[in-house]
């Protein structure tokens, strides 16, 4: 069974959004200017894993709205991004962003399910 590892929070204000989320819930955020990311620390994280240290906590990132996503989006972990695509595609889903590596992580892909939402997909390099 694949189960939810992370989320995404979309923003039109990047810095509006980071005053809001920490200061309402004093998380921790730190951009990653290279990427255009901001990641999202609600729990603690094993720091040589970089994974949460609480059994099915996840965290997560704000990403910037766009009109291919415009909410905010959970994000799956899978053992085979290719492999599950095709069964998404296969159901009626729709990839919204291909599988797209990022160096040393893994790998992340977008979907529109049955229903019209944008669902996240993570492949944990091994």
């Amino acid at each position: 069974m694949d189960g939810v590892v992370h989320f995404e929070i979309t923003v039109d204000n990047l810095e509006r959004a980071k005053d809001f989320y920490s200061s309402a819930f004093e998380w921790d955020l730190e951009t990653i200017p290279e990427m255009q990311y901001t990641t999202i620390t609600t729990t603690p994280i094993d720091d040589k894993t970089r994974m949460p240290m609480e059994p099915g906590a996840i965290n997560g990132g704000f990403t910037q709205r766009k009109s291919d996503v415009p909410s905010p989006v959970i994000t799956i972990g899978v053992a085979s991004i290719d492999d599950t695509i095709k069964k998404i595609e296969a159901g009626g889903g729709k990839t919204v962003t291909p599988r797209t590596e990022i160096p040393d992580m893994g790998a992340f892909a977008y979907f529109k399910d049955s229903e019209g939402n944008v669902v996240g997909l993570w492949e944990a390099r091994m």
